[in-house]
């Protein structure tokens, strides 16, 4: 039962499961977690790559840092930095990121293979509000 569940995993605004559901629903995190289980990246070399995957066609550095260090805060992304001056940072999946991006993938091609369906019933929708 749905109470059940969520009287166990947590309904307050904290609970993991409402802030990674959130963070997998936002504009930039599930993107995020797409492009780096593809390797290491550098802070500048992965806002420049979801620039160019984006709809939104650019990431402030600003947000991009804060939604790093939320996916870092809960154990998905580990930052490096080097013991060079200036230290280079990068960034990396951590297993636990892995899993998430994984379970990210297999929403979105759920999705991608059901997408003539939602389109459909979008234009059914939208014609019975005209």
């Amino acid at each position: 039962m749905l109470a059940d569940d969520m009287e166990r995993h947590g309904k307050e605004r904290d609970a993991p499961v409402r802030e990674v559901m959130g963070l997998l629903g936002d504009r930039w995190s599930t993107l995020i977690l797409l492009v780096l289980a593809t390797g290491t990246w550098r802070h500048a070399e992965l806002r420049r790559m979801l620039g160019q995957l984006s709809a939104e066609q650019a990431i402030s550095q600003r947000v991009l840092t804060l939604k790093l260090r939320t996916l870092e805060r809960d154990g998905f992304v580990a930052r490096t930095a080097s013991a060079e001056v200036p230290p280079k940072v990068s960034y990396e999946l951590t297993p636990l990121g892995s899993e998430l991006q994984g379970e990210a993938r297999r929403l979105i091609d759920w999705i991608n293979a059901r997408a003539s369906a939602i389109h459909h019933a979008r234009e059914g929708f939208d014609r019975s509000e005209d």
